[in-house]
């Protein structure tokens, strides 16, 4: 009767195979992963669509931490949610001290008011906000 052989800690070669090469990929795994979604660039939305106005002079801008539409009837979403004019200030504030480098972006509806756009700027100016762009079509 043969006898198989069997290492040091009484397992056989099979065993000792599988734990070594399973457990590495699993780290390797696992470590690619946290990777991608510490280093995946989130897309900013501002929570419904708006027909831009056109512009001829229009730039990009590399840093926007703060995306604000403002749609055709003149209601205000931040964050996909519908906020509420008098608390725009208070909005802008929180995610200015979320991230203090980037700039705003107000993305105004064509058929939107001049009334509703200013009270946005105005909230941004009072919350600290030097870098503010107006979103256009090019």
């Amino acid at each position: 009767m043969a006898r198989r052989g069997r290492g040091s800690a009484g397992t056989t070669s099979d065993d000792v195979n599988i734990n070594d090469s399973l457990t590495p990929m699993l780290d390797v795994v696992f470590i690619m992963l946290i990777f991608f979604i510490v280093t995946a660039t989130f897309i900013k939305q501002a929570g419904i669509e708006v027909l831009r106005p056109d512009a001829l002079t229009a730039e990009q801008k590399p840093t926007v931490a703060i995306l604000i539409a403002v749609g055709p009837t003149g209601e205000i979403w931040i964050d996909k949610k519908r906020v509420d004019p008098t608390s725009v200030r208070a909005h802008i504030e929180r995610l200015h001290a979320e991230n203090p480098k980037g700039g705003l972006v107000v993305q105004a509806d064509r058929k939107s008011t001049n009334e509703k756009l200013m009270a946005v700027l105005n909230a941004a100016r009072a919350a600290g906000m030097r870098e503010v762009a107006i979103s256009t079509e090019k």
